[in-house]
């Protein structure tokens, strides 16, 4: 591939349209409580009606609440107490017009009342009578048969993440084993021969393998299982060997480094070597990130990250976690939910067209308002991450934002 060819590269655009070829993992099932964060592989059906009879929603009496109309504190209606009803216990009285049963929080409503009145807005004048000093309305401090869910109703949906209170919905139905996609494995490989472990002290043309794991833990954060192989030299045959063997257990390969023009680099080479191989694209018009490579095996995704810690980050945040979401099952309008926030730009930002630009950038409230102050740096400087809170995204028609407009910021 000369330079020429590289730098004819794809708009950021066709490479996202290019992400979503990609199938889904496979599917299990788990327990119940290992599945905070997974996402359903089938809706979910409601087999019984939530609540399943009609419950108290607060201490106090259940009457009708005909019986309460015009109850005030100067004329309060009374009442004759007919029982108590206790959690977890079946009524075996009714209430008729009149009549009251003491009854708790989650308690099941008797046959003949329709709402609960509160405990302070009635008063015991002796085992047997009630004055109620507030009118009730029907159903008030009353949770319905089937309010929560219906029989046969779908309850969750298919793509849909599970957080407590979606597990919490899961128990109330007695859904013990719950079908979720599988998590997508992902290797990371870092190349070069100018990468050493990050307990070997480099010399000075040497660079610690930061980005082994800096991808780890984007990858953890974006649902997916990291497997880290190692180092790469520049090699066409040591990159060939471990790619086969990062492919044989992995939905997704990370290369870091190679990717850019040079005599040493074979991850192209290497790539094209592998069973049934096509490189989708060398060269997104994003910066930082412009040398990225995406290719296929065997329905797999190969990705070629650039070697700055900074460049790599970014990419992985803007175009493989929507891909690691997606092929993880996670439904199409919920990809990049929760990683985004509102804020306005604190300073004008140039920018070149032709190119998306990413720019690393700090949250700060001022008052009542969340602003986003631009954090500039190269490539290769990590403080810029560390400082930042997230990315605002300036579009490849744009010369550049101004102070005060508002933007979305892609969390980190």
């Amino acid at each position: 591939m000369t330079d020429k060819e590289f730098f004819k590269v794809t708009s950021m655009e066709t490479a996202l349209q290019m992400t979503r070829t990609f199938p889904c993992v496979s599917k299990e099932v788990l327990p119940l409580g290992q599945c905070v964060g997974r996402i359903l592989s089938q809706d979910i059906v409601s087999k019984i009606d939530l609540p399943e009879f009609n419950r108290a929603t607060m201490d106090g009496y259940a009457v009708q609440a005909r019986s309460t109309f015009g109850a005030s504190e100067s004329m309060p209606a009374l009442f004759t107490i007919v029982g108590a009803i206790e959690m977890g216990e079946v009524p075996t009285v009714s209430v008729k017009a009149g009549e009251a049963v003491r009854i708790a929080t989650g308690g099941m409503l008797p046959d003949g009342a329709d709402s609960v009145v509160m405990l302070e807005h009635a008063q015991a004048l002796d085992d047997q009578t009630l004055e109620i000093f507030k009118s009730t309305a029907p159903l008030e401090h009353v949770m319905e048969i089937g309010e929560d869910f219906r029989r046969g109703e779908k309850t969750l949906l298919k793509g849909s993440r599970i957080r407590p209170q979606e597990m919490g919905v899961l128990a109330a139905l007695g859904e013990t084993h719950i079908p979720v996609y599988r998590k997508p494995v992902v290797t990371i490989l870092s190349s070069g021969d100018e990468i050493v472990p990050i307990d070997q002290t480099p010399d000075l043309s040497q660079l610690r393998d930061v980005n082994a794991y800096t991808l780890t833990g984007l990858v953890q954060l974006s649902g997916a299982v990291p497997r880290y192989l190692g180092i790469a030299r520049d090699s066409f045959d040591e990159l060939h060997g471990f790619l086969e063997n990062a492919l044989a257990e992995a939905d997704v390969v990370l290369i870091s480094g190679g990717s850019s023009v040079g005599s040493r680099d074979f991850t192209i080479e290497a790539i094209q070597a592998l069973a049934d191989a096509e490189i989708l694209f060398h060269g997104v018009s994003i910066s930082p990130g412009k040398p990225t490579i995406l290719a296929c095996s065997k329905e797999k995704a190969i990705w070629g990250l650039p070697g700055q810690v900074t460049s790599a980050m970014v990419v992985l945040h803007v175009m493989v976690r929507p891909m690691l979401e997606r092929i993880g099952g996670l439904s199409e309008g919920q990809i990049g939910v929760g990683h985004q926030v509102s804020a306005v730009l604190s300073r004008n930002l140039a920018s070149v067209q032709g190119r998306e630009d990413y720019v690393r950038v700090k949250l700060v409230r001022r008052e009542d308002q969340v602003y986003a102050e631009p954090i500039l740096g190269k490539s290769g400087l990590i403080h810029t991450m560390v400082k930042g809170d997230g990315l605002v995204r300036i579009d490849m028609n744009s010369e550049g934002l101004n102070e005060g407009t508002p933007v979305s910021v892609i969390l980190f």
